[in-house]
């Protein structure tokens, strides 16, 4: 009997644990983010019903390019849940990457989402790496040009080049709410606290003086994520939003 108690309760927490994988699931048309609220729960707790108004489902910009004056020569607007309340529990998020020309989205990875890439602009050299496997970590790349598409799939390191000497413009869509963010070099040497140095000279197998420098840089963060309370356009979009009511 307390065998197939112990065989039930691990079914139950293998079972939970798949569930939890996942974005949250509506069980209402919508659930916008309160941001205000001290409910911790997976995600964020729903704005109450008669305060939501349709900008809680409206973000603007993504016309507009960013600036890539930075090391990378790249910068991305990203719309996930911490930026457009309406996201909350529907799973899905988008950004749009601008590329100066050569300008790099680096090495990283998004542990909730797989993501596809859609080129609008210019020409991309993209790819990923898969998991360890008996022939190494394999790299899957190729050259994308506008009209082009590219999956990454969830939790693989990949990256983006603009390989063209014209800005280039991607749009990046997710199959999370909120997929995260891990670039692969600021979360070696730009962690706070710090790795401590002799356990990351052995694992790239460079000389703890290279990796006490590489720790003492400043590691560019393209996507910034954080929480942005939206606000109107301007008048004109305030007018046509009477009008359509």
């Amino acid at each position: 009997m307390a065998a197939r108690i112990i065989l039930v309760t691990a079914l139950l927490a293998l079972a939970s644990s798949h569930a939890l994988a996942f974005d949250p699931s509506s069980l209402q048309d919508f659930c916008v983010a309160d941001y205000d609220s001290n409910v911790f729960v997976n995600g964020f707790a729903c704005k109450n019903a008669k305060d939501v108004t349709v900008d809680d489902f409206y973000f603007t910009g993504l016309d507009k390019p960013a600036s890539t004056a930075n090391e990378l020569g790249a910068n991305i607007t990203l719309v996930n849940v911490e930026r457009l309340p309406g996201l909350n529990t529907l799973g899905v998020a988008m950004s749009r990457i601008d590329y100066a020309p050569f300008g790099l989205n680096p090495p990283h990875s998004h542990p909730r989402s797989s993501e596809i890439l859609h080129v609008a602009e210019g020409t991309l050299y993209a790819g990923f790496v898969t998991a360890n496997t008996e022939n190494g970590n394999l790299l899957f790349a190729k050259k994308l040009k506008k009209g082009d598409a590219f999956v990454f799939p969830k939790g693989l390191i990949h990256f983006q080049f603009n390989i063209g000497d014209t800005e280039a413009v991607a749009f990046a869509t997710f199959g999370s709410q909120s997929p995260g963010l891990v670039t692969t070099a600021n979360a070696l040497f730009g962690s706070k606290p710090p790795i401590p140095d002799y356990i990351l000279a052995k694992a790239v197998q460079l000389s703890k003086t290279t990796v006490d420098w590489l720790q003492q840089q400043q590691w560019l963060d393209i996507a910034q994520e954080y929480r942005q309370r939206l606000v109107q356009a301007n008048s004109d979009t305030l007018g046509s939003h009477a009008c359509m009511l």
